[in-house]
């Protein structure tokens, strides 16, 4: 007979109402999205589920100029953070020293909202900034207007900066925890060998923090893909990111253009559900590899 392991099951017992909760007001709230991006909202008089919207998405200048700048700003400042984060991890564990202050100002960055890393991004790097203010006094340009634009300009520089701030700390902190776990006896026989700081890493310390570092660069990517706040308050007009593309789209008079919006978001969502699945896949196929070797 099949015997149910009643401790086990006790947790799951009491996390039931809640769950169940969530998971209704979740899959409500994905199905009336996905019914209203095939054009199904009968509140305004749409009732014919259609593909149109997913096409006209899709054959949409700003739509592919939005997901190119997107990708793009995501993709580089999630590579900047993952080498950058990486790379203060290593150089810390290597000094074998705790330095509290140093950490400490490295965590600040996450804790401090999205709304005001855009705020302190746009006092450092606009034209009428603290760079822009000093570079004039310091004599080399003569206006701050001659300072190169890197807030709402077309390359996303200040959107970058901005995940830049906010990713490394969060690289670094699960990085140096990793490192720290490495045995201390793997490296001393290793530099007992003649193995130099470069051998070191690329040897052991990366290899063994890999999968570690690609779940957070993911998690960065997907993050800065569908986050809405920075490049909204940093980034161009034209070419859009795509959540503040599907904002404007969402907010337009029109109700029956809510449909567009809805599709945007759609798509937002297969992409997110896409990293996910890389992201297990490319773990699944690592571990594949370190059971080979």
């Amino acid at each position: 007979m099949f015997k149910v392991n009643k401790r086990r099951l006790k947790p799951y017992i009491y996390l039931f109402p809640v769950i169940s909760i969530l998971l209704f007001v979740f899959t409500l709230g994905l199905g009336n999205s996905i019914m209203q991006s095939l054009g199904y909202r009968p509140g305004i008089g749409l009732y014919e589920v259609t593909l149109d919207y997913y096409r006209e998405v899709f054959r949409s200048g700003g739509f592919l100029s939005g997901l190119l700048f997107s990708f793009r700003v995501s993709l580089i400042s999630s590579l900047l953070a993952a080498v950058i984060g990486v790379g203060i991890a290593y150089l810390l564990v290597m000094q074998k020293k705790e330095w509290p202050v140093l950490q400490a100002l490295l965590k600040l960055p996450i804790i401090v909202p999205h709304l005001v890393a855009a705020f302190l991004i746009f006092t450092i790097f606009s034209q009428s900034g603290f760079l822009a203010r000093l570079s004039v006094l310091l004599g080399f340009i003569e206006t701050s207007r001659e300072f190169p634009p890197m807030i709402f300009d077309t390359r996303g520089i200040g959107v970058i900066l901005a995940y830049l701030w906010k990713g490394t700390p969060f690289i670094f902190l699960i990085v140096y925890q990793l490192l720290r776990t490495i045995e201390t006896e793997m490296v001393e026989a290793a530099s007992n060998l003649g193995a130099g700081g470069k051998e070191l890493f690329f040897r052991i310390f990366l290899p063994l923090s890999l999968p570690g570092v690609f779940s957070a660069f993911i998690i960065l990517f997907a993050f800065s893909f569908g986050s809405y706040e920075i490049p909204f308050l940093l980034g161009p007009t034209v070419p859009r990111a795509l959540p503040v593309l599907a904002y404007v789209e969402y907010i337009n008079p029109d109700w029956t253009n809510r449909p567009y919006a809805m599709a945007i978001n759609m798509v937002l969502a297969g992409v997110s559900v896409l990293l996910v699945w890389m992201y297990h896949w490319a773990f699944s196929r690592y571990q594949q590899f370190r059971k080979g070797h």
